[in-house]
């Protein structure tokens, strides 16, 4: 099994610092195998150079029949065995070993046939001082992979921090605040009396696009809403006199059919108006404290369309009653004229649900929330009154959301805040 790594593994300054930690520590080991190697080298071969050098003045002591100087002597037992079985046959060596508790070099050569001439030379002050360069070597890579995260952490978090600013500013511009803009310092201008001092990175090249693509969907957006907006009141009065001019028709059914039409513009008319309203995000509510069980009958008997109602568990909530009817009433009407029957509008406690036994919901509805217009693979659309619905309850504080049954239908769930 994959071991489970905490969420904090994953984010850029941890991977930058493991990064830092490894490369700093192979580096600092690279470095400080080859200045040990260097340095024991170098001081072992001077070690050994003066062992041979007073093994050769022993030797001619010893041939010349001359008392041997203190540290020599001809098979000492503190003599290593491998040394002096390399100076039996006839050989000259030398050897790093252990003498009276203190690392002594020897050097040792043969004599008078099978006998072998060593030399013992105090190794001690050569031995801490690669003890000593071993130590200095630690702190120092330690220090040096301290200084070196600790900079460059700074240097990670400084982008980090930019990068979580950006992401926060795009959230808030998907969650639909079309003024949040990232503002980064180093996508000002680099000419003129407010030119900034460093250059333009990656970070802030990314920060400058977002800005830009939230100021271009802004003004699109705008645009769009002006041109709802203008629309909507320029169609009110040509609407008007075609409702007064319907009125004077002869009774038949051309005139029921034009009346019905002329009603269906009217609605059409007023619902763009409301979503205008809506997305100027000006709208106030008028809280007052209502019955969620009787309110939903009163929305549904509005609604004429025989919808069932039941009540599971009722409680007051704090809400505009008008905006909430409002959104009962068009999820109600929407699952009459897209699904089918039965229609049932369920009350349990701050939740309401309203499920038909249609075809469902689209998948893009779904998992996109609705959208004006919009129709998918040929099949009819959902018009405006589920926009309007998730408008007004956004405007209530309330969460509107949309899913399918399994066993089939679709189901709007309305999420209210109690009292």
């Amino acid at each position: 099994m994959r071991p489970v790594l905490p969420p904090w593994s994953g984010t850029l300054a941890a991977k930058a610092a493991a990064f830092i930690t490894v490369m700093c520590c192979a580096l600092a080991a690279l470095l400080g195998v080859l200045v040990h190697v260097q340095v024991t080298n170098q001081t072992v071969g001077q070690a050994r150079d003066q062992a041979l050098q007073r093994l050769t003045q022993a030797t001619e002591r010893y041939e010349a029949g001359d008392t041997l100087r203190r540290g020599a002597g001809v098979d000492p037992p503190e003599l290593p065995g491998e040394l002096r079985d390399l100076a039996v046959a006839g050989e000259r060596g030398t050897m790093v070993a252990e003498r009276e508790g203190r690392p002594t070099m020897w050097a040792a050569g043969p004599v008078d046939g099978e006998r072998a001439l060593a030399v013992a030379v105090d190794y001690s002050q050569q031995a801490r001082t690669i003890e000593g360069l071993d130590r200095a070597i630690l702190w120092s890579s330690g220090l040096a992979i301290g200084a070196t995260l600790l900079v460059g952490a700074f240097a990670v978090t400084r982008v980090t921090r930019r990068l979580h600013t950006t992401a926060l500013v795009a959230r808030r511009i998907s969650a639909g605040d079309l003024d949040a803009r990232v503002n980064d310092p180093r996508t000002g201008p680099r000419t003129g009396p407010r030119r900034k001092a460093g250059p333009q990175d990656e970070v802030a090249a990314v920060a400058a696009a977002l800005d830009s693509m939230a100021a271009s969907l802004q003004g699109k957006l705008l645009a769009e809403q002006r041109f709802t907006a203008d629309v909507a009141h320029e169609l009110r009065t040509p609407l008007t006199g075609l409702h007064a001019a319907a009125e004077l028709l002869p009774p038949g059914r051309p005139t029921e059919l034009v009346r019905d039409r002329v009603a269906a513009l009217r609605t059409l008319t007023e619902d763009l108006l409301e979503i205008s309203r809506l997305d100027t995000g000006r709208e106030r509510v008028e809280l007052d404290t209502e019955q969620l069980g009787p309110l939903a009958e009163r929305a549904v008997r509005a609604a004429g369309n025989g919808t069932e109602v039941r009540v599971v568990r009722d409680v007051s909530v704090e809400t505009d009653r008008r905006r909430l009817e409002r959104v009962l009433g068009n999820l109600v009407a929407n699952a009459h004229k897209h699904g089918r029957g039965p229609v049932v509008l369920t009350v349990d406690g701050p939740v309401v649900t309203v499920r038909d036994h249609g075809d469902g919901f689209p998948e893009y509805l779904v998992a996109h929330g609705p959208q004006r217009f919009r129709t998918e693979g040929g099949t009819r659309g959902h018009g405006l009154g589920l926009t309007i619905a998730r408008g007004q309850a956004e405007v209530l504080g309330a969460r509107l959301e949309f899913a399918n049954a399994p066993e089939g239908g679709a189901v709007a769930t309305l999420k209210l805040a109690p009292e």
